[in-house]
């Protein structure tokens, strides 16, 4: 019976990676992934709703991801995406050592506020050793060091009608013909407020490398890895996509990905 008993992580990681890389192969029965009103992705985006009602459902707001000790990082960990951000306020931020980097809260909130990196340092902070899963099927434990985001919004002072936190970003994504995107994240409240979602200026008792997202990268520890946005520089309350991107919630679910993004 035990052989039965699959590991909801793992199992949700390997849908997700293998659904993923067929859309990233570029088949082409997943064209449709591109279109708003196509009804296969209308059932996709409802089945996405089911997965994240019935994830919270399982693991509750509050559930810890797993936390692993020291000596169970065996290698760095891994660049992906974005490595070198090129963007003009990037690049001048990097080349200023950050020195002129302010994180900004907006949106829905009674008082809009921003911090600066050495602001954000000595705030109270703290570390976690984690499991990053990204949806192309690798994985990396790393230790990660910053301080709680849930503080700092209580800080803003959120309004009743915001729902989701929007996550902007310097870096942007794609080309071509479609032209580049800036890239961005969300999530719910819930993930926003959980106790082990940090603002990362650390990684493996370094600062954190501008390959992994520096100055500032958002770490949500039960999600997939596109849903830890690197080079972070606002946090935006809202109440709907309606107005960023195609309306999905992030680069990547703008492009067929769950939004959720749960393990």
């Amino acid at each position: 019976m035990s052989r039965l008993i699959v590991s909801r992580r793992k199992f949700l990681t390997a849908s997700a990676a293998g659904a993923s890389g067929l859309i990233l192969a570029g088949c082409d029965q997943f064209d449709f992934l591109g279109q708003r009103d196509h009804p296969a992705r209308d059932f996709l985006e409802r089945a996405n709703t089911l997965t994240y009602q019935v994830q919270r459902l399982m693991a509750g707001e509050q559930a810890l991801a797993r936390t692993y000790a020291e000596s169970e990082i065996r290698q760095p960990q891994r660049p992906n995406g974005s490595v070198d951000p090129t963007t003009p306020d990037y690049v001048a931020l990097r080349d200023g050592g950050f020195a002129d980097y302010r994180l900004r809260i907006t949106g829905l909130v009674e008082r809009e506020l921003s911090f600066s990196l050495d602001e954000l340092r000595n705030m109270p902070g703290q570390s976690q050793i984690t499991r990053h899963d990204c949806v192309e099927g690798w994985s990396c434990i790393a230790k990660w060091s910053g301080t709680r985001l849930g503080p700092l919004l209580d800080q803003a002072g959120v309004k009743p009608a915001a729902r989701f936190c929007v996550y902007h970003c310097y870096d942007v994504m794609g080309g071509g013909l479609a032209g580049t995107e800036p890239y961005y994240e969300s999530s719910d409240l819930i993930d926003a407020y959980h106790p082990q979602t940090i603002l990362a200026y650390g990684l493996n008792n370094e600062v954190l490398p501008v390959s992994n997202g520096a100055p500032v990268r958002l770490r949500i520890e039960r999600a997939l890895g596109y849903k830890q946005p690197k080079y972070l520089h606002t946090v935006e309350l809202v109440d709907s996509f309606a107005g960023f991107g195609q309306g999905q919630g992030g680069y990547w679910p703008d492009h067929g990905y769950d939004w959720y993004g749960g393990i």
